[in-house]
């Protein structure tokens, strides 16, 4: 099942006896899931299982649902900021389905938008942190999608909020999207809302008073989403309005297709056939042959696809270049002015470098 098929089953938009039947077994698999979840998260707040601190600031950046709330351009955005500022930086992520001899999209795409910074590769966060300390000496460590990893200590919790879908259907793993119980903010001290013109002011409200009930000193910061560039497979780039009125033949992976395909329409783009892959989907030559020979079907003028998929599928498209691949380019912006998630970065910095060294 696609990502955009379960969040219809989950949501409760798929009708009908089978698709309530579904959600009632998903809701019995949610028990054992959500027992082990509080189990763990006791056991790291009263101590039992240990939180390793190292010597430079750790960041992460998390969420409480899975997939597709903006935590990746977030990663990127504030890499880029304290790199400006003379930060070392290195990005340890776990590298979602990552083999030795493949690159997933993730660690791929962040070592080319933050080429300032190290990307460590380990779902073994506490061991990347380490690596990353004794090769790059770095003054952050940036824990990418890093909340529900409490092994390692952290300094700052930020977690993006969709606002699309800020708390999953209100239900845990399977019978909705909550990696943990909303509660769990509390461990936060910084949350994004992404997504913030997909919802309306009353949404945004009930939003920020559900973080705040839960966690009262949260900073809360609004952002969007921007794809204001497309770009080819030879890296040339054109302003996205310029695809305005072409017929486009739509593919992605990712865990909130339905916000790509929102953002495809609002550029003017036809949306003449589509294909949508899981998460993280894995992309071989007959995937991309078999898309090749939808779009001709499909009368397509371009092939439209993200930046994450991009840079999993664009060498295979070379030799079936009949139509053009393109991808957008995905830029976070914020509405609120972030200099305070700065600022609380540099402030922990100075704390720490007072401190012995662990």
């Amino acid at each position: 099942m696609n990502e955009h098929a379960f969040r219809q089953l989950v949501s409760g938009r798929a009708k009908g006896a089978g698709p309530a039947v579904l959600r009632l077994l998903l809701r019995l698999a949610s028990w054992p899931y959500a027992a082990a979840v509080a189990l763990r998260n006791w056991l790291y707040d009263r101590g039992f299982l240990p939180s390793h601190p190292v010597a430079p600031v750790v960041v992460s950046i998390g969420n409480l649902t899975t997939g597709g709330t903006g935590k990746t351009p977030l990663v990127i955005w504030l890499v880029n900021q304290l790199t400006a500022k003379g930060r070392t930086c290195a990005i340890l992520t776990r590298g979602y389905r990552t083999s030795p001899h493949r690159f997933s999209d993730e660690p791929a795409l962040l070592a080319k938008a933050c080429s300032g910074a190290a990307v460590i590769v380990n779902p073994d966060r506490l061991a990347a942190a380490q690596k990353a300390v004794r090769l790059h000496q770095p003054d952050v460590l940036i824990l990418d999608d890093g909340f529900q990893h409490r092994r390692l200590k952290r300094d700052l919790d930020i977690i993006a909020i969709d606002a699309s879908c800020p708390f999953g259907y209100g239900k845990l793993l399977p019978a909705g999207l909550l990696r943990e119980p909303v509660r769990s903010v509390r461990r936060a001290h910084i949350a994004v809302i992404t997504r913030f013109d997909l919802a309306s002011e009353e949404q945004i409200a009930e939003i920020e008073s559900t973080l705040r009930r839960f966690q009262p000193n949260i900073l809360i910061f609004h952002a969007v989403h921007r794809q204001n560039q497309a770009r080819t497979f030879h890296g040339q780039a054109i302003p996205a309005s310029q695809l305005a009125g072409k017929k486009a033949f739509v593919f992605c992976g990712i865990g909130n297709p339905a916000a790509f395909l929102r953002s495809v329409e609002s550029l003017g783009v036809s949306i003449v056939g589509k294909t949508l892959f899981k998460d993280h989907h894995p992309y071989n030559p007959d995937d991309i042959r078999t898309l090749v020979h939808q779009a001709r079907q499909a009368g397509a003028e371009i092939i439209l696809t993200t930046e994450k998929d991009w840079v999993k599928a664009a060498l295979l498209t070379e030799q079936n270049n009949q139509i053009p691949l393109y991808y957008l380019t995905l830029e976070l912006e914020f509405l609120t002015p972030p200099e305070p998630i700065l600022a609380a970065i540099e402030e922990r910095i100075k704390t720490k470098t007072k401190q012995e060294p662990l």
